[in-house]
């Protein structure tokens, strides 16, 4: 684990997210990060689901999948999502994780940013099946992308940290209850990025 890198506009640090996210920037090497990224690009059931946003049905601008044991359900945007069975790889990931967190993960939400026209909006990962202060690791590889974080209070407070290939980043305590987070849409970003966030949710 490295010291957090994350910043404001003015480059001030953040030390209010102190305690609540730790970030290993080198989790799984160059090589590997490489090989596991052109799996899961081509063995994932990838799918561009649809939001209902202002009365209207929109894709979403990234693809999606959603893994996981067996009859695990995931309510995200109004919508009810069931697991796919884990492949070899996710289990792979997931023991690895479990080995630094501790966390017996039971699902894993997978998004694949083409370039940088895809993105995640502003949200908390606070559904009632995470439970009240869920553990999220959220493992990337390909394209760094910046990640933003926001006082759900004060807008203007934000943070932001770039997210390398390779990475694992773990958020916890009270930190879905006080931030949001997104992934915004980038101009200079030209390559693809996925990123899987491993949860525990409660049937």
């Amino acid at each position: 684990m490295s010291q957090i890198d994350i910043w404001d506009d003015t480059g001030k640090r953040a030390p209010d997210l102190a305690g609540l996210l730790e970030y290993f920037p080198g989790f799984f090497d160059k090589a590997e990060s490489q090989v596991l990224f052109d799996s899961l690009r081509s063995s994932v059931q990838w799918k561009q689901e649809t939001l209902r946003l202002y009365g209207k049905q929109i894709p979403t601008p990234r693809l999606t999948a959603w893994y996981g044991d067996e009859g695990v359900a995931y309510k995200y945007s109004g919508r009810t999502f069931y697991a796919l069975a884990w492949t070899e790889e996710l289990l792979y990931i997931r023991e690895k994780l479990a080995n630094v967190t501790g966390v017996s993960f039971n699902s894993v939400l997978l998004n694949l940013y083409r370039d940088g026209n895809d993105s995640m909006g502003w949200h908390s990962d606070d559904e009632p099946e995470l439970g009240t202060n869920p553990v999220i690791a959220s493992v990337n590889f390909g394209q760094e992308r910046r990640f933003d974080f926001r006082n759900k209070t004060d807008h203007t407070e934000k943070y932001r940290i770039n997210l390398a290939n390779g990475s694992l980043l773990v958020m916890k305590g009270d930190i879905q209850h006080l931030w949001q987070h997104q992934v915004a849409k980038s101009a200079k970003v030209k390559d693809g990025r996925i990123n899987l966030t491993f949860r525990v949710v409660k049937k």
